[in-house]
C-alpha cells in the first residue's frame, strides 16, 4: 500500500515548478519586448505603470497596475526606465523593501556618471537587492527570438540569492547568464554596450596602416618608377595587380603578428624565471586581439585567393598571353618547357592550396559555435601546432614564388627591397625564434616555469 502510494506519487505532475510572477516597472519598447518573452516563457508577468490603461501595445496576458499595487504581487522587480527618472522609486522604498530589483538601464556614453546606474539604485533603494541584468540585450533580440543576436547576459550583483534568481530567469528565457560578480562590475557591464568594436580596434588600425604602406610602396615601385625610367603606363595595376600583391603580403604578416606575442611571452618568462609577474600592458593588449588578427588575415588571404582566380580574365594577362605566342610565331621557334619554372610554379601553388586551407580550418575553430564543443588540448593543438604549420607554408609559398627576386638587382628599383621581401621579415623572425624554443635545453625551463617552477620565489610575493 505505501509502496503503491510513493509510486503515485512520484508519477504525479510536480506543480511546485509554476514560475513565479515578475513584474516590470516601465511599458517601453524594452520593457514590452521584455514581458513578451517572458509570458512565452510561462511567467505572469504584472506591469507597474502610470496610467493603469490597457494598450493595444502591452502583451495580452500581462496585467497594469499601479506601481505600489504592481510591486507588491511580484518579489522581482525589473526596472525597465532610465536612471533620470528613478526619483519615482523613493516613495516606494517600503514597498520594495526586501525585493529583487533588476537594473537594466544604459547610458549615452561611457562612463557618465561617477558610480553605475545599478549602484546609483542601490543607494537610493537601500532595503532592496539590486542586480544588473539584460542591458546587452536589445529588444529587437528579444522579439526575434534571440536568434541573430549574442544570447550572452551579463549578471552582477551582492546578494548571491537574488543574483541566482535573476540568472534562473535568464536561462528560462533561452539566454546564457554570465556571472559577473559582485555590484561593482555594472559599470564595466553598462559600458559594454556603449564600446565600438572594443578589441578590433588595434587590429583594423594596425591593418589599415601596413595596408596603406604596402599600398602606396607598390604603386611607387610598380607605377611610378616605371612610367619614370621606362616611360610605361601601368596605372591600371591599381585595380587587380597591387591588391594582389598587398593581400597575401597582409595576410602573412598579419598570421605571423598571431604567433609574435607568445614569442615575446616565452622570452619574458625565461629572462624572469617565473610566470607570477604581469606581462607589459602592451603584450598583455596584444595577446588578446590575437584572434581578430588571425581573422583579419584570414579576409586577406580569401581576397587574395579570389584576385588570383580573376586573373587570367585580365586583359593584361591575354595581352601579354598573345605576345609571346606571337613572338614565337615570328621567330619560327618554339620555346621549350621550362621544368625548372614548373616545378615552381606548381610548388608555390601547392604551398598556397595547403596554407589557405589551414588558415581557414584556424578561423573556423575561432567561432564560439566551434571552439565550445573541442577542448583545450583540441583548441590548443589546432591553434597553435597547426597555426604554425600554416606560417610555415604560407612563408614558404612566398618563398617560392618571390625567391627569384631576392638576388636579381633588377628587383630593387630605388634601391627599395621587392614587396615579398618586406612580408618575410617578420614571419621568418617568429620560425626561427620558435625553432631555438623548442630544443629541449629551452623548452624544458620553459616547460618548469608555466608549471609554478620559479628561479627566484620572492618575486612572485
Amino acid at each position: 500500500m505505501n509502496k503503491n502510494s510513493s509510486n503515485t506519487m512520484a508519477l504525479a505532475p510536480n506543480t511546485s515548478n509554476k514560475r513565479e510572477t515578475v513584474c516590470i516597472f516601465g511599458t517601453g519598447d524594452f520593457g514590452r519586448a521584455l514581458g513578451h518573452k517572458m509570458i512565452q516563457s510561462g511567467y505572469p508577468v504584472v506591469y507597474g505603470s502610470r496610467s493603469t490603461q490597457i494598450s493595444n501595445l502591452i502583451p495580452k496576458d500581462a496585467e497594469v497596475l499601479g506601481h505600489a499595487e504592481a510591486a507588491q504581487k511580484a518579489a522581482i522587480i525589473i526596472i525597465a526606465i532610465q536612471r533620470q527618472h528613478y526619483d519615482f522609486l523613493i516613495p516606494l522604498a517600503e514597498v520594495l523593501r526586501g525585493k529583487v530589483l533588476v537594473d537594466i538601464s544604459n547610458n549615452l556614453k561611457l562612463n557618465q556618471y561617477p558610480e553605475s546606474n545599478a549602484e546609483h539604485l542601490a543607494q537610493l533603494l537601500p532595503g532592496s537587492k539590486v542586480v544588473k541584468a539584460f542591458n546587452t540585450v536589445s529588444a529587437w533580440a528579444l522579439q526575434s527570438g534571440t536568434l541573430d543576436a549574442s544570447r550572452q547576459v551579463f549578471v552582477c550583483g551582492d546578494d548571491v540569492e537574488a543574483k541566482q534568481m535573476v540568472m534562473n530567469i535568464v536561462r528560462a528565457l533561452g539566454l546564457t547568464p554570465l556571472d559577473k560578480g559582485s555590484l561593482l562590475a555594472a559599470q564595466e557591464i553598462e559600458n559594454y554596450p556603449l564600446q565600438l568594436f572594443p578589441m578590433w580596434k588595434f587590429p583594423i588600425f594596425l591593418s589599415l596602416g601596413l595596408t596603406a604602406f604596402f599600398f602606396f610602396y607598390c604603386v611607387a615601385l610598380d607605377i611610378i618608377y616605371t612610367y619614370i625610367y621606362e616611360n610605361n603606363d601601368f596605372s591600371f595595376f591599381i585595380a587587380i595587380t597591387i591588391p594582389n600583391r598587398v593581400c597575401p603580403v597582409m595576410a602573412l604578416i598579419l598570421l605571423a603578428l598571431v604567433y609574435l606575442p607568445g614569442i615575446f611571452a616565452a622570452i619574458i618568462q625565461l629572462y624572469r624565471g617565473t610566470k607570477y609577474r604581469r606581462f607589459p600592458d602592451w603584450l598583455d593588449k596584444w595577446m588578446l586581439c590575437r584572434k581578430q588578427l588571425g581573422l583579419i588575415a584570414l579576409a586577406f588571404a580569401s581576397l587574395h585567393v579570389v584576385f588570383t582566380l580573376v586573373t587570367p580574365m585580365r586583359a593584361f594577362a591575354s595581352w601579354r598571353t598573345g605576345k609571346g605566342i606571337i613572338s614565337q610565331v615570328l621567330n619560327n621557334k618554339t620555346e621549350p618547357l621550362d621544368h625548372t619554372n614548373a616545378w615552381l610554379s606548381d610548388s608555390y601553388l601547392a604551398l598556397g592550396i595547403l596554407g589557405f586551407f589551414l588558415f581557414v580550418l584556424l578561423g573556423i575553430t575561432s567561432l564560439p559555435s566551434v571552439s565550445n564543443n573541442v577542448n583545450w588540448r583540441e583548441f590548443r593543438f589546432v591553434q597553435s601546432k597547426l597555426g604554425y604549420l600554416a606560417l610555415i607554408l604560407c612563408t614558404a609559398h612566398t618563398l617560392v614564388y618571390g625567391g627569384k627576386w631576392f638576388l636579381s638587382p633588377s628587383a630593387y628599383k630605388w634601391y627599395l627591397p621587392n614587396i615579398y621581401i618586406l612580408s618575410l621579415i617578420v614571419p621568418c623572425a617568429v620560425l626561427v625564434v620558435k625553432f631555438v624554443l623548442i630544443f629541449p635545453c629551452v623548452d624544458k625551463p620553459l616547460t618548469q616555469i608555466r608549471q609554478g617552477w620559479e628561479r627566484n620565489p620572492k618575486y612572485s610575493k
